[in-house]
């Protein structure tokens, strides 16, 4: 990676806020802001005020890493936005990385990665050394070996369901921001949501008028 180079990652794909500010390979500054909703307001101000106490501006972003999901459509969709309009505007590349390849980077061994999905439901995927085996699912928690080595989010409901849990060993942001350094260089497409599921909204019951001619 070149000297200097500016990788700015964010994740908004659950409730809080999150961004991560890497400098020639470093962590310079890092923050997460607990929020249920809000992100799509305040991702732009805080990504702004990380960069104003690195005395950069949005033009010295040389990357941007953004979280893809599975998570809260709606938040995943407000980071997802964002990283393709600041790729857009600034004319730099923004590169999508999964929310369970970030939980499982610098993990030894094989393990399962684990994310709650509501309704008595878990997102798993399989990883050997950090490295993805296969894809990503959803599974009912009553059919999941709960004696599997897995790694657990510390806030996620189910942490003390599994009986070998461990915890991620990099923050969100930070994790997003070193994957999407490996990944520079590389035939990266555009940053698109990973889900899994149906968004949880009812469909309008009424139908739409119809346009006469």
């Amino acid at each position: 990676m070149p000297l200097k180079e500016c990788v700015l990652a964010f994740d908004t794909s659950a409730a809080h806020c999150a961004v991560s500010l890497f400098i020639d390979g470093k962590c310079f500054e890092e923050r997460i802001e607990l929020m249920v909703k809000g992100q799509a307001e305040r991702l732009f101000p805080l990504c702004e005020e990380i960069l104003n106490s690195a005395s950069l501006s949005w033009k010295n972003i040389d990357v941007i890493g953004v979280c893809v999901g599975p998570g809260n459509f709606t938040g995943v969709r407000v980071g997802v936005s964002a990283a393709r309009g600041l790729a857009l505007s600034l004319s730099k590349p923004a590169i999508g990385i999964s929310r369970l390849d970030a939980m499982a980077l610098d993990s030894k061994g094989p393990l399962s990665v684990i994310m709650d999905a509501r309704r008595e439901r878990i997102y798993i995927q399989d990883f050997l050394n950090g490295i993805a085996i296969n894809d990503p699912k959803i599974v009912e928690i009553e059919n999941q070996d709960l004696s599997i080595n897995a790694i657990v989010g510390s806030d996620d409901k189910n942490i003390n369901l599994f009986k070998n849990s461990k915890r991620p060993k990099n923050t969100l942001p930070s994790a997003i921001a070193q994957l999407a350094i490996t990944r520079i260089g590389n035939k990266n497409s555009r940053p698109a949501p990973l889900y899994l599921q149906e968004p949880n909204a009812s469909l309008p019951k009424e139908q739409p008028p119809k346009i006469i001619p």
